[in-house]
């Protein structure tokens, strides 16, 4: 059972991996570009990385939690609970810092319908900085928690 639990929280792991990557590289593109048909396509690729992360996150808890069990440990070392807790602020910014890109792919799809120009509005959710911020500080603690699962310090 264990070798089960293990796989399937490293599998979820790469999963995870791969949701932030798409999501980053289509926000990333999405900046990148001024047409609003353009904006709108790759910012929904973005909602499927999202969407990834969050499945992907539900799943390494519960292959980690099973692992917990399997081994003996305890909620209380202090290696699982950092890494639960970087989990929770992974979330809670990601979540928060994912607001203003979906507002951006709502306002995109808009004016490609309307006028198909890039509106100041529009370019102002692209390029803000506390959406930045918060999804640098999502990622970080993802690659953190990524070092407490590598190296389990005491």
């Amino acid at each position: 059972m264990g070798s089960w639990a293990l796989l399937g929280h490293i599998v979820s792991g790469f999963v995870l991996f791969a949701g932030m990557f798409l999501a980053a590289a289509g926000w990333q593109q999405a900046r990148a570009r001024s047409a609003p048909g353009e904006i709108a396509l790759l910012l929904r690729l973005c909602r499927i990385g999202a969407m990834t992360v969050a499945v992907a996150t539900i799943s390494v808890l519960g292959f980690g939690l099973w692992l917990v069990d399997l081994q003996g440990r305890r909620l209380g070392d202090a290696w699982i609970s950092w890494a639960l807790g970087l989990l929770l602020v992974a979330m809670v910014a990601g979540i928060v810092g994912g607001q203003r890109p979906k507002k951006a792919r709502l306002l995109a799809q808009r004016a490609s319908g309307e006028s198909g120009a890039e509106t100041q509005e529009l370019r102002r959710l692209l390029d803000d900085p506390s959406s930045a911020l918060l999804n640098y500080l999502a990622a970080g603690c993802i690659l953190a928690i990524l070092f407490l699962m590598v190296f389990k310090p005491q």
